[in-house]
């Protein structure tokens, strides 16, 4: 077997890192690829180069700048089975998955944000000077600079897309830093720029780990002018700290601990439903998924019962079979930490209605990252089982008895990421989306994102917007103009 070697991308061309690290496959564990991490010094000509860059990318305008944009959608639609590879050789997820939404949609957001950059209106509105006359006041936007863009392993291309696209979109140059556990597919992207004639030094690749390695360099680096980070509350902070002596702009999307509240009156079997999805979906790691879910008593027990009927019918298996519901987590370093999170929940008195450990294949997968889609009841609202974020196919149910206790337990986290709510009565409705301290709310529906709304959290999870035009001024600076 071919091992990938994923090299670094700085000023364009592509060259090899002061060291390597090696890419397992979290289904077998096989070694698939190995990273080129990069050093200090390539971290400061990569930043150097974008900054280079800067002026003549920010001057072109805007149809000339999110044609490239187009050119990279295109680029990676001619190589989606490249990247659908990449994707499931990195992450284990089934191509039911990887297959429908984050190659696509992936490229898509490049499309969605170039749009959205030749359409967004500029604020403007008249006002009466002190001497009796009018003046016109505008805000006129221009980019950051040069954005460190650092991105997760859980979706590992789309959500470098949300960060890429709106940024290069508006005139910045890029510095992209993936996740050391899923290199492959910003390495594929930036091949894509190289092929499709981006100008050198718009978008650079390093690849690394966090602390003494290229996410460090970046966000302490003084020439970079902005940063925006998806991953743990505790590494946003780490950054915040960092960026701070510079008084840098930053966007955060961080952790989440969601919570689902199912009224008597919804509609059951779409509530079942729509809460299994969105908490095993992508065997839990997605930082909206549901691991808190609240029942209104009467229909409590057999809520329980269907749920943990989902979830035993879920199929574990190879990501290439199009009939497996459920892949491996991402890394066997993760399902430590997950499996840890199941015997916790053991010795805090939880009842395990179903799952709790891992799977037996008889193959090849037993070297994987596999584990059971979990249901615990049981646990009081004070374990660190319901308080902390665990990543993984598993949730907390609980009953409740009014709207306002609902409320209340959906709102005791130190986090504010995202909450569904499951009810048909309007009022109940409109209240719980009122006074549910989260940056989205999903009234009868799975949770989701899309390009067109604004997606963010609260609290602990987070700071900023992604997406929408909310999204994109995240990476402007604003010019108030006064015209008399």
């Amino acid at each position: 077997m071919t091992i990938r070697q994923l090299r670094n991308y700085i000023d364009g061309r592509f060259e090899d890192g002061a060291s390597t690290f090696d890419k397992h496959s979290p289904v077998d564990h096989a070694l698939i690829a190995q990273a080129h991490e990069a050093s200090r010094e390539q971290v400061d000509r990569a930043v150097a180069a974008a900054h280079r860059a800067l002026p003549a990318w920010a001057a072109l305008p805007v149809v000339q700048r999110t044609d490239h944009l187009l050119a990279l959608a295109d680029g990676i639609n001619r190589r989606f089975d490249d990247f659908l590879q990449a994707e499931i050789g990195d992450t284990g997820k089934p191509v039911s998955w990887a297959g429908q939404i984050d190659i696509p949609r992936g490229a898509a957001n490049f499309r969605a944000f170039a749009e959205l950059a030749r359409t967004l209106d500029m604020e403007s509105y008249m006002t009466d000077t002190p001497d009796g006359r009018q003046a016109l006041n505008y805000a006129y936007r221009k980019p950051l600079g040069v954005v460190g863009v650092i991105s997760p392993w859980n979706l590992p291309l789309l959500l470098l897309t949300w960060k890429v696209a709106p940024a290069l979109a508006f005139g910045n140059t890029v510095i992209m830093k993936p996740s050391e556990v899923t290199p492959s597919t910003a390495t594929l992207l930036a091949e894509v720029a190289h092929d499709t004639g981006l100008p050198p030094g718009v978008l650079n690749l390093t690849h690394g780990f966090g602390p003494g390695s290229a996410g460090e360099f970046i966000t302490t680096h003084p020439d970079i002018d902005g940063i925006t980070f998806t991953g743990e509350s505790a590494t946003g902070a780490a950054i915040m700290r960092a960026v701070a002596p510079g008084v840098k702009p930053v966007s955060f999307e961080l952790g989440g601990k969601n919570a689902a509240l199912v009224f008597a009156d919804a509609d059951f079997e779409a509530a079942v439903d729509g809460t299994a999805r969105s908490v095993f979906a992508n065997c839990g790691q997605v930082c909206l998924c549901t691991e808190r879910v609240y029942v209104q008593r009467p229909i409590y027990e057999r809520f329980v019962a269907a749920l943990a009927e989902h979830a035993r019918a879920l199929r574990i298996g190879w990501p290439d079979d199009a009939d497996t519901g459920m892949g491996p987590l991402v890394s066997r370093e993760h399902r430590d930490k997950v499996l840890s999170y199941f015997a916790l929940a053991r010795e805090e008195g939880a009842t395990v209605v179903t799952g709790g450990g891992v799977p037996v294949f008889g193959d090849a997968r037993d070297a994987g990252a596999y584990v059971q889609p979990t249901i615990w009841t049981g646990l009081p609202e004070s374990a660190r089982c319901i308080k902390e974020e665990v990543f993984g196919p598993v949730c907390h149910v609980a009953p409740f008895d009014t709207e306002e206790e609902a409320i209340r337990l959906a709102n005791d986290t130190r986090y504010g990421l995202g909450a569904s709510v499951w009810t048909t009565d309007a009022g109940e409705q409109e209240r719980c989306v009122e006074e549910i301290e989260a940056g989205q709310v999903f009234v009868n529906a799975m949770v989701a994102s899309t390009a067109e709304m604004p997606f963010g959290g609260i609290k602990r999870s987070g700071y900023g917007r992604e997406l929408s035009a909310l999204g994109i001024r995240e990476f402007c600076n604003a010019k108030g103009v006064w015209i008399a």
